[in-house]
């Protein structure tokens, strides 16, 4: 039985076919740059990848190239669209309402719209893609999940502002905290890893790639997300700010003279690791270019380790300890040396890591030296799998 998941972005389509009887990907496939004259399909299968141009020329017509790759004469697996028993769609944002999977019905779908203002970067793109899905699977059930629903267990105390309570009453300005399937997963995982109960543990949870956020998870909950109202929040990322004084982001406007549109350009795209090593948002180059002995480079990378350090103490004091630290996403997953930068000095902890462990890459295995009081773990996340056992769950579907 096979579960399509869909993860619209502003300019990509990405796709997976995954069947549950086995949790198996059976197709992997993006469409970047949509909306260009360089449009590329890209799909695996098995050992296989196809890499072709296509014409994209919106989401409407990514997603029907998407769909088609899956009945292909030649690469495809599927004989026809009706043995996908249901969609599940990445959303972005849920606002307060949402906090777990929904079937989209017109009626929700009108709803979702209503929380664009909460992810504008990010929520009108996922709808697109919901609205093209639906427009040609018009008989298959498709269910929203939510990167927020994971952390609206987060308490009140810790997700409030300091700002006049009105604005969280009139606007719903507070902190959502996102990346919730991937922590939610990779916590998961971490327990079996560990051999105990997830309700007995408390783990910090290290999403590292492009976007960054890190998550206390206590009981099996999120109590906390270092990323806020929005993803901008928290550490700096590839090409994110991170935490900054919002009189900063005053005197930038003023001094020049951007308005509000500039000024979201400047804070989502052009910060961060690109903006501070001046080279790339691509951790990969920026090491290099550290390597060789690129100051701003270093500065760059000593940055965002330093961020995540201090993410990883806040949140021990915030559980009164900690059990586990966990490394996800790209980086986190396939750096070593940054996992190794983010963990020294934590002799506080007890916290040693094994440095023949750490170089491995690509595999869930545990980095911690034997006498280390903290587990610590990679495991590459799998955000498509969890969408899909949310969705199984959601419409109670039986392979």
């Amino acid at each position: 039985m096979s579960i399509l998941v869909i993860n619209c972005g502003s300019s990509s389509l990405k796709y997976q076919l995954i069947d549950m009887s086995k949790e198996r990907t059976k197709v992997k496939g993006s469409i970047d740059r949509i909306g260009s004259k360089e449009a590329l399909l890209t799909c695996d299968v098995g050992t296989r990848t196809v890499r072709e141009p296509v014409e994209a020329k919106d989401h409407h017509q990514a997603m029907k190239l998407a769909l088609n790759s899956l009945t292909d004469s030649e690469f495809g697996v599927l004989d026809n669209l009706k043995q996908v028993k249901a969609v599940g769609h990445r959303v972005v944002h849920g606002g307060e309402k949402y906090s777990c999977p929904t079937v989209l019905t017109p009626e929700t779908i009108k709803e979702l719209e209503q929380f664009n203002y909460l992810a504008p970067l990010h929520n009108p793109k996922n709808i697109m893609g919901i609205r093209a899905c639906k427009a040609i699977l018009e008989d298959t059930p498709q269910v929203a999940v939510f990167d927020t629903a994971f952390h609206q267990t987060i308490p009140t105390h810790a997700y409030t502002y300091g700002l006049p309570f009105k604005y969280y009453q009139k606007y719903g300005i507070r902190r959502y905290g996102f990346h919730g399937t991937s922590h939610r997963y990779v916590a998961e995982q971490a327990a079996k890893l560990m051999g105990r109960p997830l309700e007995e543990l408390k783990l910090i949870t290290c999403h590292l790639g492009n976007g960054v956020s890190i998550s206390a998870v206590q009981g099996g909950v999120s109590v906390d997300n270092s990323m806020g109202f929005t993803p901008l929040e928290g550490v700096p990322m590839g090409t994110r700010c991170g935490n900054l004084d919002p009189g900063i982001v005053l005197f930038l406007m003023e001094k020049e003279g951007l308005n509000v549109a500039d000024t979201m350009a400047l804070l989502n795209r052009e910060c961060g690791i690109l903006g501070i090593s001046g080279i790339s948002n691509d951790f990969r180059e920026v090491q290099e270019a550290a390597a060789g002995g690129d100051e701003q480079a270093i500065l760059a990378l000593k940055v965002f380790t330093y961020s995540v350090r201090k993410y990883i103490g806040a949140y021990t004091a915030v559980m009164n300890g900690v059990d586990g630290l966990v490394f996800t996403g790209g980086i986190g997953e396939n750096s070593p040396w940054i996992r190794t930068e983010i963990c020294q000095d934590m002799d506080y902890l007890g916290l040693i890591l094994d440095e023949e462990k750490n170089s491995i890459t690509g595999q869930s295995f545990e980095i911690a030296s034997k006498q280390s009081k903290v587990r610590v773990m990679v495991i590459p996340t799998n955000e498509e799998l969890m969408i899909a056992r949310e969705v199984y769950k959601c419409i109670g579907l039986e392979s």
